[in-house]
């Protein structure tokens, strides 16, 4: 590969001098948790990154206390706010927040999987996926990674490439016939060289290619550009996937091509129209946030690796391509410090030389970050480890509800904790219940709209319902509500107790303050993670 003329450093098979050791360390073990499905014990990280146990530990307690993972027993697990550095990349390539919609409305249309993807050196990775809910259905996520020669978009984004480009994929195709370095692929032997570059060569005449269960059996897929209007070059790659059950890879051309040409059309369409990105606000306060964590906890945190995380984050809407001074502005990092991260992130492939060689871009490798596993995540995961936080500070059974499906007049437990008291509430997981009877529900149907008695119109107002013995004599519960990224109200989260234990006074000052501090924490997850995802709220 050329050097990085944005940071003038010579290719080398090693890390640069300047490469920050420490960030590359908490890099491998990011990778190793996204790789591993998000979960891994404290031994297995030490054996599959090479590092000492005690560098583990400190990693990942640096990790933590920036929120990018939590315990969990004697496992590390990947939390929901490390997609934070997938975002920021999502949000300055703008392609998901310009095309969901039609990727969306197209795979409503046809009842089949629909996935945007861009291209990601000699492979492709997906920056959008509408799948369709069925017992046999598309386990792809978004920020996964395929090569290129086993999928339709690979073929179309090969046919722009350059001789250095045919000479990597040559490269990496020898040194790993059977894709095992790409976890989200079943490992086989890849087609002929012959094989794809015909396939190739098709993609480049006709403007479209169809995957005939190149990846698994069973699996079709049709492709088709969407182009850049400023470049003239492929800025992603829109694709149906079906079954064979369902489609062959005839009828994937006579059937569902013409309406994904259309709908591709319209996307173009969309990017021609857009309106110049508007940089929105930059992160701040995370130098001085750094130094604080350090002088709290010591040696235990690495400042230099979560100073270069943040570095990640300068990036966003508007904010696509950034000069170093830029980064080193919108972090509060000195610009030696945001220099060092990013000849590392350069290093490792995250970032890359911008259109003006004295400014950097994200690559669609951050995605490769603790994206993939939690980017098909629910509110009642996202939810639980809150809930139990909540549960053993309170010493009270803890649950999240949504309303139920198909009905206006119950509520749905969809996740829990419980309290180990001899005299408990136990309400099981999917159970359902009057709404009008709980407090769980009073929140969910004060937010419902229509026409509010004056009971529910006061629990709008302030935030909270309580119910007093009205579903089962003895029985006390609080709940507030927790909302979306559009403010709208999503599910409810409560605390229950017994009449005997406190006082509806005691529930509004003992309770309360903790109860909404939990749901705010479980709507920063949601926030996070639904940003580029749909969460589902059960």
């Amino acid at each position: 590969m050329p050097p990085n003329t944005a940071l003038d450093q010579d290719a080398v098979p090693g890390p640069p001098a300047e490469a920050v050791a420490p960030l590359m360390r908490g890099i491998a073990v990011l990778r190793q948790l996204t790789d591993a499905g998000g979960t891994l014990s404290p031994s297995a990280l030490e054996r599959a990154t090479g590092l000492a146990r005690s560098t583990v530990d400190r990693i990942t307690a640096t990790l933590a206390r920036m929120g990018y993972v939590r315990p969990d027993g004697r496992d590390v697990v990947l939390a929901p706010r490390v997609m934070e550095l997938g975002n920021a990349y999502l949000a300055a390539l703008r392609l998901p927040a310009l095309l969901d919609a039609r990727a969306d409305a197209l795979a409503d249309e046809l009842d089949e999987s629909v996935s945007l993807a861009v291209a990601d050196l000699d492979g492709i990775r997906f920056i959008h996926q509408a799948t369709r809910r069925r017992a046999m259905s598309v386990s792809f996520r978004i920020g996964d990674l395929l090569p290129a020669e086993r999928t339709a978009p690979g073929a179309l984004f090969a046919a722009e490439w350059d001789q250095a480009d045919w000479a990597r994929w040559s490269s990496r195709r020898s040194g790993d016939p059977a894709n095992t370095s790409f976890p989200a692929v079943p490992p086989q032997p890849a087609p002929g060289a012959e094989d794809f570059e015909a396939r190739v060569t098709q993609a480049r005449r006709h403007g479209w290619a169809v995957d005939d269960q190149l990846i698994e059996p069973g699996l079709v897929a049709v492709s088709v550009p969407v182009r850049d209007p400023a470049a003239g070059r492929s800025a992603c790659v829109a694709s149906v996937v079906s079954h064979t059950s369902r489609h062959t890879a005839a009828t994937l051309r006579t059937t569902l091509l013409p309406r994904l040409r259309t709908a591709v059309a319209a996307m173009e369409a969309d990017l021609r129209q857009a309106p110049p990105p508007q940089p929105g606000p930059a992160p701040s306060g995370l130098a001085a946030w750094t130094t604080a964590s350090k002088h709290e906890l010591g040696r235990e945190f690495i400042e230099s690796l979560a100073r270069g995380l943040t570095v990640l984050t300068a990036f966003g809407e508007g904010r696509t391509a950034l000069p170093l001074t830029e980064v080193a502005r919108a972090t509060g990092l000195a610009r030696a410090t945001a220099r060092r991260a990013l000849i590392t992130y350069e290093h490792l492939g995250l970032v890359a030389a911008g259109p003006d060689p004295r400014t950097f871009t994200l690559t669609p490798r951050v995605l490769d970050l603790g994206f993939p596993p939690l980017s098909r995540t629910t509110l009642p995961r996202l939810a639980e480890p809150h809930l139990r936080a909540l549960a053993d500070l309170l010493h009270e059974p803890t649950a999240l509800a949504v309303l139920a499906p198909g009905s206006g007049t119950e509520i749905q437990y969809t996740a829990g904790a419980g309290a180990s008291r001899v005299l408990t509430v136990d309400i099981a997981v999917g159970a359902r219940l009057p709404a009008a009877g709980t407090s769980l529900g009073r929140v969910l149907l004060a937010d419902a709209g229509g026409h509010l008695t004056p009971a529910l119109t006061e629990v709008r107002a302030q935030g909270y319902a309580l119910a007093d013995e009205e579903l089962e004599s003895g029985l006390r519960s609080i709940a507030v509500p927790v909302r979306d990224r559009t403010g709208r109200v999503v599910a409810a989260v409560n605390v229950a107790t017994h009449a005997a234990r406190r006082s509806l006074e005691n529930c509004v000052t003992d309770l309360l303050p903790a109860l909404r501090t939990t749901a705010d924490h479980i709507q920063t997850d949601l926030h996070t993670a639904s940003r580029f995802t749909h969460v589902p709220p059960s």
